[in-house]
């Protein structure tokens, strides 16, 4: 019996990294994951992860082919294969990550930023599929985005096109981890929900089951749950938090006019909370051109291991496009 072919997806993340063996239809075959430990260098992180992924593929050695690797990483950079200042992995200005990984478990690899890598799971697997002009908007501890034009993802000249999340919504906002202040990530994100619950728990006097968090305690799960219960401090934030994301769709569309909008990651697990304020703000700040042409939609991609398929997915791209020459 033939073995199946499938790809190996990598997300990196500043906590953990995760990893797994994906078909091309998207189904995974089998995940695991490591801890990054951001604060080593990455001649450390290469070498745990290339044993990870040796161990991974011995599982299923005897019924899968492994064709080639994807790897999602914050900064990366596709054109050179590189993570370039990411802020959460002490890595240094220039890790040229792609060739240490390639040369350390010996099959080709492919890397992009995880907002990138989240657009084209989407694309090849998920909502995305008959959209040829759309953008991922990933909401985790900050906000990336990954944005396609006429059936291709947006690089620019230099491989870093694409960041809303570090658009500007306030001049003198909150401050980010980037030494910049008001950005769009300190205000929507898991993070930037967080913030602002605590803004207004010290505005308002209503009663609050969200009074009762620390604030390194408080996650967006519990801001979501607080929501669904009818907390009227849970449910501002969720109003506030959709009505800056709203604006700044608005703006990305006068941009580039797509199809979609897909919100991915942990607060887009909040549902019609976090999609309906964003559509009512995004329909009234869009120029009258533009008014109720753009979806707002939700990943269909379901799982821990989503940034997974969107890694594996970059590379099966990469792949074909070699097949193809």
């Amino acid at each position: 019996m033939s073995k199946k072919e499938v790809t190996l997806g990598i997300d990196i993340g500043g906590t953990n990294t995760k990893l797994g063996l994906v078909d091309r239809q998207g189904a995974s075959i089998i995940t695991d994951s490591i801890k990054t430990y951001a604060q080593e260098p990455a001649d450390h992180f290469v070498p745990r992860l290339a044993e990870a992924c040796f161990a991974l593929i011995n599982k299923v050695s005897d019924q899968v082919e492994v064709l080639a690797v994807g790897v999602g990483v914050p900064n990366g950079n596709y054109y050179h294969g590189t993570v370039e200042d990411a802020p959460n992995l002490r890595w240094g200005k220039y890790v040229p990550l792609a060739q240490m990984i390639q040369d350390a478990i010996n099959l080709p690899v492919a890397l992009t930023n995880d907002a990138n890598a989240a657009a084209i799971g989407e694309k090849k697997f998920g909502v995305a599929k008959d959209f040829d002009d759309f953008v991922v908007i990933t909401l985790g501890t900050g906000l990336g985005s990954g944005i396609y034009v006429n059936g291709s993802l947006v690089y620019g000249h230099d491989g870093f096109a694409g960041e809303l999340g570090h658009t500007t919504v306030f001049l003198d906002g909150r401050d980010c981890p980037t030494a910049r202040k008001g950005s769009l990530e300190t205000y929507v994100s898991a993070t930037g929900i967080k913030r602002t619950v605590f803004e207004l728990l010290a505005k308002r006097i209503e009663p609050s089951v969200l009074r009762d968090y620390s604030y390194n305690m408080l996650e967006a799960k519990h801001i979501t749950e607080a929501a669904l219960d009818g907390d009227p401090i849970a449910i501002e934030a969720f109003d506030y938090t959709g009505r800056i994301l709203g604006l700044k769709l608005s703006d990305a569309i006068a941009h580039t006019s797509p199809e979609a909008f897909i919100l991915f990651g942990g607060l887009a697990n909040a549902g019609d909370l976090i999609l309906n304020p964003t559509k009512k703000y995004m329909e009234e700040y869009n120029l009258g051109i533009y008014k109720n042409k753009v979806k707002v939609l939700l990943s269909d991609l379901k799982g821990d291991n989503t940034a997974v398929l969107g890694a594996s997915a970059l590379a099966w791209d990469e792949y074909e496009k070699k097949l193809k020459k």
